[in-house]
């Protein structure tokens, strides 16, 4: 598999904020999000070819339950559904954060955190070439989020910009064609500094208390900034 990092940190996002966990980050990505933060693992994959055996020694280094596999898309990853049954023989609880474009076809996931990107991640024509029409295409897959939520625990995060989105997460949320409870919906501002994140807090706060969802902060940008290995 080609790995970016594997590091050891807590988790920043979703419900197990604080949580402590070892991190495994795929490198590739289907989608090209014009805000990515993760752009060595997307726009220019880079890493190291890692044997499943290299990996899970690196894991067993931390003896914690809690692994994160993420990217890039980790979904589209070689191998990572033998990484996963791996993790999971070890007694590891799974977290796989994905966009949410690449069925599950039955791996080992105790919560499946979904991203599904909206309309604000689609990247300019001039910067992307192919890659605007390519992303607008695929980054919402409403039936393959529909087996997602209907197999596996699972979290919706939203990369909110500004009130406009509000509507499109709505609909999204009705093509899915799955009751989704709204306390399983959160909201997390874009950006990649404290300042840009509180610039958009109070509208994301003023959604959450008109629909129910949750907001979503980004703990790890707080404490160690726009940082790899965090």
């Amino acid at each position: 598999m080609l790995i970016s990092e594997i590091f050891y940190s807590i988790q920043g996002e979703g419900g197990l904020t604080g949580v402590p966990s070892v991190f495994i980050r795929t490198s590739g990505c289907n989608l090209r999000c014009g805000w990515c933060d993760t752009p060595y693992a997307s726009w220019e994959p880079e890493g190291v070819e890692m044997s499943l055996d290299d990996i899970l020694k690196k894991v067993q280094e931390h003896r914690v339950p809690h692994c994160v596999v993420t990217g890039g898309e980790p979904m589209i990853a070689k191998e990572v559904k033998g990484l996963c049954e791996r993790l999971k023989k070890l007694g590891r609880h799974i977290t796989i954060e994905t966009a949410g474009t690449v069925a599950p076809e039955n791996i080992a996931c105790d919560l499946a955190s979904l991203s599904p990107k909206l309309s604000n991640s689609v990247p300019s024509k001039e910067g992307a070439d192919s890659w605007h029409e390519r992303h607008e295409k695929t980054r919402l897959q409403p039936g393959v989020l529909r087996e997602w939520v209907s197999q596996y625990e699972y979290q919706f995060k939203f990369v909110v910009t500004s009130v406009n989105d509000l509507e499109e997460i709505k609909t999204l949320l009705r093509d899915i064609e799955h009751p989704v409870p709204s306390e399983k919906v959160m909201l997390m501002a874009e950006g990649v500094d404290c300042q840009t994140i509180r610039g958009r807090d109070q509208t994301l706060i003023d959604i959450c208390k008109q629909e129910g969802y949750r907001y979503c902060n980004r703990l790890q940008i707080e404490l160690f900034g726009d940082a790899r290995g965090t």
